[in-house]
C-alpha cells in the first residue's frame, strides 16, 4: 500500500521554543520524499522522526527567512556524508541565489553531494513526471515567497474481472488506455466499460503570506492543505503588517478552496496553546482541522474507494 503522509519536523515561526523547532515538513508520497522549508535543527528533528536524508528526493524552500532555510547548510553536508546515491533537486526563489550559495558552502566539508539547484524565476510548473507535477505560485510576504502545490495526474483503475469478461488481455489493455476503445471481433470495448476514473490526489503548502488570491488557487480542492497560522484573529492587524495569516484566515482558505483536511502550523512563540487556533479555523471550515506539533504524522486523506482499488491503478498512457 502506498505511503502518503506529512511528517512534521518543526512548527514554530521565527524563534524556536522549548517544544517547537523551526519549520520543517517532509511529505512522503509513494517513493518520493519532499522536504519543505528546512529550518535550523532539521537534521536533529529528522533523527527524532526516524527519517533519513536518503529518503529525501526533493527540497523546496518557500523563501529565505532563516526559520525556513537555515537547515540547508547542515543538510547539504549530511547529503555528502551519507553519500546519498540519487540526485536531489532543490527549488527556491531565484532572488535568493546568493543566500542559497552561502548556505550550501557555509563551512568546510568534502562536497560530493548530488544536488541540482532549481531556482524559481516565475510562477508555473517547476517539476513534472509521469506521476505528478508541482506548481509554484507567488505569495504576499516581505520578500519573494512561493507556495507549492503537488498534483497527481488523474488515472484509471482497471477492473480485472471486467477486462477478463470482455476478453481484453495483455497488450490490448495498453491499446485500450491509449485509444479509449478497442474492437475485439465484432465487439467494441470502451475504456469506461472496464475501468473507473481515478482523480489524482493533491497537496498544498502555504507559508508566510498575507491572505491573497494565490492562497485559494494553491489550495483548490486539495486533499491536504498545510497553511501557516502565525497569529490568532485578535492580532489580525499585526499579522497583516508582518506578512502573515491568522488561523481564521486559514480556515477561510480551506473552506473557499474546498480542501479536505487542514493542517495549521507556524505558530508565534507568544502562544502556549493551539486550541484557540483550531477553534478559530473550525468556525470557518467544517472539514478536519489539525494544529500540529513537532513529530506529528498526518496522512493524506484517501479518496473514496481508493483503499480497495489502489493496487490495480494504472496511470494514463
Amino acid at each position: 500500500m502506498s505511503a502518503r503522509e506529512l511528517i512534521v519536523l518543526g512548527t514554530s515561526s521565527q524563534v524556536p521554543t522549548r517544544f517547537r523547532n523551526h519549520n520543517g515538513y517532509l511529505l512522503r508520497w509513494d517513493d518520493e520524499g519532499l522536504l519543505f522549508d528546512p529550518g535550523e535543527g532539521t537534521q536533529r528533528q529528522m533523527i527524532y522522526a526516524e527519517v533519513t536524508v536518503t529518503q529525501v528526493t526533493r527540497i523546496l524552500v518557500t523563501h529565505f527567512h532563516g526559520d525556513h532555510c537555515l537547515g540547508l547548510a547542515g543538510l547539504h553536508q549530511r547529503i555528502s556524508l551519507d553519500r546519498v546515491p540519487h540526485e536531489i533537486e532543490i527549488h527556491y526563489p531565484a532572488s535568493g541565489q546568493l543566500f542559497y550559495e552561502r548556505l550550501r558552502h557555509a563551512s568546510i566539508y568534502h562536497d560530493v553531494a548530488r544536488v541540482a539547484p532549481k531556482p524559481i524565476r516565475g510562477e508555473g510548473v517547476i517539476a513534472k513526471d509521469k506521476k505528478l507535477q508541482i506548481r509554484a505560485l507567488r505569495l504576499d510576504h516581505g520578500v519573494e515567497t512561493y507556495g507549492y502545490r503537488l498534483e497527481e495526474h488523474d488515472g484509471r483503475t482497471m477492473l480485472p474481472e471486467k477486462l477478463e469478461a470482455a476478453g481484453v488481455r495483455g497488450p490490448m489493455i495498453k491499446d485500450l488506455i491509449r485509444g479509449g476503445q478497442i474492437t475485439i471481433g465484432e465487439q467494441t470495448v470502451k475504456l469506461d466499460d472496464v475501468s473507473l476514473y481515478k482523480k489524482g490526489q493533491s497537496f498544498a503548502l502555504i507559508m508566510d503570506t498575507r491572505l491573497t488570491d494565490n492562497c485559494f488557487e494553491l489550495a483548490k480542492g486539495v486533499d491536504l492543505l498545510v497553511c501557516e497560522s502565525t497569529y490568532l484573529d485578535s492580532e489580525e492587524r499585526e499579522a497583516r503588517a508582518h506578512g502573515h495569516m491568522t488561523a481564521r484566515q486559514a480556515g477561510i482558505v480551506a473552506r473557499e478552496a474546498g480542501a479536505r483536511r487542514l493542517v495549521l502550523t507556524h505558530f508565534s512563540q507568544r502562544y502556549g496553546s493551539t486550541k484557540p487556533f483550531v477553534e478559530e479555523a473550525r468556525a470557518e471550515f467544517d472539514g478536519e482541522v489539525v494544529a500540529v506539533r513537532d513529530g506529528d504524522r498526518v496522512p493524506v486523506p484517501k479518496r473514496p474507494g481508493q483503499e480497495e482499488t489502489e493496487e490495480a491503478t494504472v496511470p494514463p498512457v
